[in-house]
């Protein structure tokens, strides 16, 4: 899950420049995904969570484990931001505002994205690595790193709320 547990927290530091939405609105006047989601940030964080799939990727190599895949790595780090983006899309429908905290949405909007692309693309890869123990840590651990990540994030001041 590294490589879509880091690309959020990278879009926060790579982000910044032309929103995604170019600032345009959907059809019921509220803007489409907000300022907070820029291309900068959607392909610096694809690329971080890339880099450290690969990075994985060789070191399982070194210790005969095989695990990742290029495809399921891609998938991961695309999945999470498109997770995001979509988290956004319907908070913004829900009128909540960039930053205002939404339990649960916040915490697994990465992990539904990138399941949804492996369950699309890479089935096969799904079904041979997620066991039920490795879904349930996924469910555990996905808010405990949420939470402490942006809390960092936030002390750094990379974020403008802790959540």
């Amino acid at each position: 899950m590294v490589p879509a547990y880091l690309p959020n927290s990278s879009a926060a530091v790579f982000g910044g420049g032309r929103p995604i939405d170019g600032g345009r609105n959907w059809s019921d006047g509220r803007r489409i995904f907000g300022d907070g989601k820029t291309w900068r940030g959607f392909f610096g964080g694809i690329a971080a969570g890339v880099v450290i799939g690969f990075i994985q990727i060789g070191l399982e190599s070194a210790f005969e484990w095989h695990y990742l895949t290029p495809l399921a790595v891609v998938l991961l780090a695309a999945g999470a931001l498109l997770g995001d983006l979509a988290k956004s899309f319907f908070k913004r429908r829900l009128n909540k505002k960039r930053g205002e905290q939404w339990l649960i949405a916040d915490q697994y909007d990465l992990v539904v994205g990138a399941f949804v692309l492996l369950v699309l693309f890479n089935m096969d890869w799904v079904v041979a690595t997620v066991t039920p123990l490795i879904g349930l840590w996924i469910l555990i651990l996905t808010p405990l790193l949420h939470r402490g990540v942006n809390i960092i994030g936030y002390l750094i001041g990379v974020k403008d709320v802790p959540w």
